[in-house]
């Protein structure tokens, strides 16, 4: 899968918010140039010609290359915090919690692993001030996913000497599973989902649920 790749009903469906058709087809084929060949090496004729338009339309709807970086970048981090906000707000004890802000963000890391990686690791190509809108983004992400960390040692279950520590390293590696995830690989994104949530809750010294009588 990559930056088109379909969703099950009901779940997002990527650059919906983008529009025209046009502005989505440019932001799409940006995706897929900054991915494969990296932001400073891809010029704007790279992004129109796969969108197959002259390198004038593209102005139509972006006025540079940095602005079309930081459309993606926005999208793919306002999505990113509503998976983890979405569950650090639900239902459930801070072990369940942490388990779906998990499986959901490597879920979407895995199954948009081309967008995953310019939202990810293109950030220091952005301008000051666009980089310093996503950071804050980023910020937001980090007390989400620390929440559910600080909720489950204070409730008993998490045994997390470092929470700020702790909280870097469960974002890291869900957003590493981007850099090498493949379609062509034996486990799909709910596996991968499943796994590291598994590994996760292992990592905070999460305590078992208890088995059913």
């Amino acid at each position: 899968m990559d930056a088109a790749a379909a969703e099950p009903a009901g779940e997002y469906v990527p650059w919906s918010e983008v529009s025209p058709d046009a502005a989505r087809r440019l932001l799409i084929a940006a995706v897929e140039a900054f991915a494969e060949r990296g932001y400073h090496a891809t010029t704007t004729r790279d992004i129109a010609g796969r969108a197959g338009m002259s390198p004038a339309a593209l102005y139509i709807h972006y006025k540079t290359k940095e602005e079309l970086l930081h459309r993606i970048s926005r999208i793919g981090h306002d999505k990113a915090l509503e998976i983890l906000t979405t569950a650090a707000d639900g239902p459930g004890t801070a072990a369940e919690r942490l388990d779906a802000a998990v499986r959901s963000f490597v879920r979407w890391h895995a199954a948009h692993h081309t967008t995953a990686r310019v939202v990810q690791y293109e950030l220091d190509a952005l301008g000051p001030g666009h980089r310093a809108e996503i950071v804050a983004l980023r910020r937001q992400s980090d007390a989400a996913v620390r929440r559910i960390l600080a909720d489950g040692v204070a409730a008993g279950e998490f045994d997390v000497p470092d929470l700020p520590g702790t909280t870097l390293a469960v974002l890291s590696l869900c957003i590493d599973v981007a850099r090498w995830f493949s379609v062509a690989g034996t486990r799909g994104p709910d596996e991968v989902g499943a796994l590291y949530a598994d590994l996760v809750l292992r990592m905070v010294g999460a305590r078992p649920a208890a088995a059913p009588r």
